[in-house]
C-alpha cells in the first residue's frame, strides 16, 4: 500500500488543537499530531495544555492534560508511552503488545531515550517540546517512530535512526517497506532566524549536514538538519512534510523554552494506532 503524500492540517477536538494527517490517517489508522498550547488546565506560566511532567507544573493538572488530549485524538483507550528525555540519539523499539514488553520499554525510557519505534497497536508514543525539532515517520504498515531532536540529537543523526529503528520493526515482522515509501513529519520548532547561537556549533553543523544549515554565521535550521538526516536514512524529499511554524514566533500557539526565559510547558508529538 503506498501511503498518501503527506500533509498537515490543524484539527480542533474537545477545546484543543494538533496538526494531523487526516489522509494518513484514514489509510492506515496511524493518528499522529503535534499539539498546541491551547485548552488544558495547566496554570500560567504554564497554561494550558502543558503535557511535561518535569517543568514544576501540578502532577494532577499534568496527567488531565495528557488524557484530554488523548481523548481528543481519540487515542484515549490506547497505553501512554513516553520518555525521560536526555538529549541525546537512544531510539527504542516496541513490536509486541503484551504488557510485559510495554512495561519493558516504559523502564528503558525511563531511563532515558529521544525515541521510540511502534509497531505494537493500542499504544501512543508521546515526547515532550518547547523549540526543538519533533520528528514523526510512518510506515505503510502501520508502524511509527516519535523523536526528539534538539541540536544534540540532531547533529548526533536522531531522525536517521529513528527511521532505522522503524525499519528494523519492518524487517523483523517479515514486511518488504523501504524507507522512501516512509511519510515523515517535521513538527513546530524554533525557527532559523529566532535560533542564535555560536559559530563553532553552526560550523559543526555544515560539516556534517551541509550549508543549508547555517542562517549567516550565528543562526542554526535545525530543520535543514533534520531533512539532511531524514534523507540520509532514505526518506524521500517529497515525502517530508513540515509545519513551518516557528515556536517562538508563535509562542501564543506553542512553547517556548527561549522566548519565555525557561520557564513554560510542553506541547508534544504525539503517534498511536488502535487494534
Amino acid at each position: 500500500m503506498a501511503l498518501p503524500k503527506p500533509t498537515l492540517q490543524a484539527r480542533p477536538s474537545a477545546g484543543l488543537s494538533f496538526l494531523t494527517d487526516e489522509s494518513l490517517f484514514a489509510a492506515t489508522g496511524v493518528r499522529l499530531g503535534f499539539s498546541r498550547r491551547q485548552g488544558g488546565v495547566s496554570e500560567p506560566p504554564y497554561d494550558g495544555l502543558n503535557l511535561g511532567d518535569h517543568v514544576e507544573d501540578d502532577p494532577m493538572a499534568v496527567a488531565e492534560n495528557r488524557a484530554l488530549l488523548l481523548d481528543a485524538a481519540g487515542l484515549g483507550s490506547t497505553r501512554l508511552l513516553t520518555l525521560n528525555q536526555v538529549h541525546g540519539d537512544v531510539v527504542l523499539s516496541l513490536d509486541d503488545d503484551a504488557a510485559a514488553a510495554w512495561e519493558a520499554v516504559a523502564r528503558a525510557g525511563a531511563a532515558g531515550a529521544d525515541g521510540v519505534a511502534v509497531a505494537a497497536p493500542d499504544v501512543t508514543a508521546l515526547l515532550c517540546f518547547a523549540d526543538c525539532t519533533p520528528v514523526i515517520v510512518v510506515s505503510p504498515s502501520g508502524a511509527y517512530a516519535v523523536a526528539h531532536a534538539g541540536w544534540r540529537g540532531a547533529l548526533a543523526g536522531i531522525p536517521a535512526k529513528a527511521v532505522a529503528a522503524l525499519a528494523a520493526l519492518d524487517v523483523r515482522a517479515g514486511r518488504a517497506v523501504d524507507p522512501s515509501e516512509y511519510n515523515a513529519y517535521v513538527g513546530p520548532h524554533i525557527g532559523a532566524e529566532c535560533y542564535e547561537c555560536g559559530p563553532d556549533l553552526v560550523g559543526r553543523f555544515v560539516e556534517r549536514f551541509g550549508a543549508s544549515c547555517a542562517r549567516g554565521a550565528d543562526h542554526l535550521d535545525l530543520e535543514a538538519a533534520v531533512r539532511a538526516s531524514l534523507a540520509e536514512a532514505g526518506i524521500a524529499p517529497e515525502r517530508i512534510a513540515s509545519s513551518g511554524e516557528c515556536t517562538a514566533c508563535r509562542d501564543d500557539l506553542y512553547f517556548s523554552y527561549r522566548k519565555s526565559g525557561g520557564r513554560c510547558g510542553r506541547h508534544s508529538a504525539f503517534a498511536g494506532r488502535k487494534e
